[in-house]
């Protein structure tokens, strides 16, 4: 089963069940799955419970309803994707320290690097 036939069954659902993984939070709410650690990161997206930062995060399905109607949060929310990316792109951009080659040492400067034509 593909994942927009998941998405399609899951979404479907007359009932949905009290609590999410992140992936069915993505679907429910709108947002893409890597969207969620952002939120989750920003704040504006809590998990349930104390999860470690490597577990499996589960998000309640009432807190989720309540945010999906919620046009103020829908705008912070998406404000927060577009600022993390924004910033992330300036720092790529900005960043000209020398790029690494696959085995980790610094890559040969340009002049260093010249084939003869001949």
């Amino acid at each position: 089963m593909n994942a927009l036939t998941q998405q399609t069954e899951f979404l479907s659902w007359k009932v949905a069940p009290a609590r999410m993984n992140a992936t069915q939070a993505a679907w429910f709410l709108g947002f893409e799955l890597h969207e969620i650690t952002i939120l989750v990161g920003t704040g504006l997206l809590k998990p349930l419970g104390h999860p470690a930062r490597n577990s499996t995060k589960y998000f309640a399905t009432e807190t989720l309803e309540q945010l999906r109607r919620d046009e103020k949060w829908l705008a912070r929310a998406t404000d927060a994707i577009a600022n993390y990316w924004k910033e992330r792109n300036a720092r790529q951009k900005t960043g000209s320290v020398p790029s690494r080659n696959g085995n980790g040492t610094l890559r040969r400067v340009g002049e260093l690097d010249r084939v003869s034509t001949a």
